[in-house]
């Protein structure tokens, strides 16, 4: 409940769920401020006036002089763009950020990164920024990828002519796996740590098995389900490419939604009732996933298992193009093909180990489990492991391995 303290213009109070009071000053277009003083002292009066009277939070004290022709001029250009407006908030918020931060940066020759000439701005430049930021690939990956967009719509407009961004290369992902993909017994601590009427469990389910990307799964509501299948548009791209996805609602999912507290236009809300951002979603999950003694796991590894599950199952290309709403069959391609990959291996295998069978190798001491001194020669020469190959039990094990 939020209680407006009196003999204050725009501060309100709020409790906790812990049960403390906490104020706040919320100024008009202003972030709301916090304030640690307790109202009705000298000291919140001070520290009152002090926040009302302070310059409005983020704001330039005098908007710089940009040089005609520079990288900050091309920036401008870019930020008021078509192609910049039509992404969304948060990545205009990220990519904005990226490319501010490079202008601001320092070179060896003390000049900013904005103040050099983006017609004549040579690659090796960039190289040599790829070089420094070889342990942050990541970093450097996003930087070029912005750099690029900036170029491009330099070249639309016709400020410059090409783009050094578009030669120089992406560096190798430090993670080339990406997410962490959840395991079975992984999956199995967490539900035995959170059983259904919960809501982590309510999240879990919902990113399992429909797949959806946590910015998707925070939107989703009962208003959505028509016809045992979720209707809704995708978040992300949704200003410059939208995609409307129907996704069936399978028995066991529907029977958590059942069993759990939902909110009225969100499965998912936080302890106010209110529904979550993918920012403190994300937040929220990882630290359920911590409590269940998963460290290492987060909401997009369940993606990537419905991914993988969808593949082993038999799913084609197209078919996992559409369950995800992948626009291009390069993503689906990656996981048909490892689950391909498995399945001949197996059958491969599986032949090798039907011949052994039809033609078993006789016995030799080698394979005695208690004849030791065969398999531990240690004289210069002699094998580490018998020359017959190896035992085709340890064959079939590892068949049956791949295939489960």
């Amino acid at each position: 409940m939020i209680q407006v303290a009196r003999r204050y213009r725009y501060v309100v109070q709020d409790t906790d769920r812990h049960g403390n009071v906490r104020t706040y000053l919320r100024l008009p277009d202003q972030p709301k401020l916090r304030l640690h003083e307790t109202p009705g002292t000298d000291a919140f009066d001070a520290e009152y006036r002090r926040a009302v009277e302070a310059p409005p939070a983020g704001q330039p004290a005098r908007p710089r002089e940009v040089a005609k022709g520079t990288l900050d001029e091309l920036f401008i250009t870019y930020f008021g763009g078509s192609e910049f407006k039509r992404m969304d908030a948060r990545s205009q918020r990220v990519r904005r950020l990226i490319l501010e931060r490079f202008g601001q940066a320092i070179g060896k020759d003390g000049k900013r990164h904005g103040d050099r000439m983006a017609a004549t701005l040579p690659p090796s430049f960039l190289e040599r920024q790829k070089d420094m930021r070889a342990e942050t690939p990541e970093g450097f990956n996003s930087l070029l990828k912005a750099l690029r967009a900036v170029y491009k719509t330099g070249i639309r407009v016709g400020a410059v002519k090409d783009s050094p961004a578009a030669r120089v290369a992406y560096l190798p992902s430090g993670n080339p796996d990406g997410f962490h993909a959840w395991t079975a017994e992984e999956v199995a601590q967490f539900e035995a740590h959170w059983p259904v009427g919960s809501k982590p469990r309510l999240a879990l389910a919902l990113l399992m098995y429909l797949g959806v990307r946590r910015s998707d799964a925070v939107r989703l509501g009962r208003q959505h389900l028509r016809n045992g299948a979720v209707h809704f548009r995708v978040q992300k791209g949704r200003t410059k490419t939208p995609k409307d996805l129907v996704l069936p609602v399978v028995p066991v999912l529907a029977r958590i939604i059942a069993a759990s507290p939902c909110g009225e236009l969100h499965f998912l809300v936080n302890d106010h009732g209110r529904p979550y951002s993918a920012e403190t979603f994300g937040n929220a999950f990882r630290k359920w996933c911590r409590e269940a003694g998963l460290p290492q796991c987060s909401p997009h590894g369940l993606r990537k298992v419905a991914s993988i599950r969808l593949a082993h199952l038999g799913a084609t290309e197209h078919e996992l193009m559409g369950a995800m709403g992948w626009s291009s069959p390069k993503q689906a391609a990656l996981y048909t093909r490892n689950a391909q990959q498995d399945r001949l291996a197996a059958s491969a295998m599986a032949r090798l180990a039907a011949d052994e069978k039809s033609h078993p190798t006789p016995a030799r001491a080698e394979w005695d489990e208690n004849a030791t001194e065969a398999t531990e020669r240690t004289e210069q020469n002699e094998p580490m492991v018998p020359r017959a190959g190896i035992e085709p039990a340890t064959l079939r094990f590892s068949v049956a391995c791949s295939t489960n």
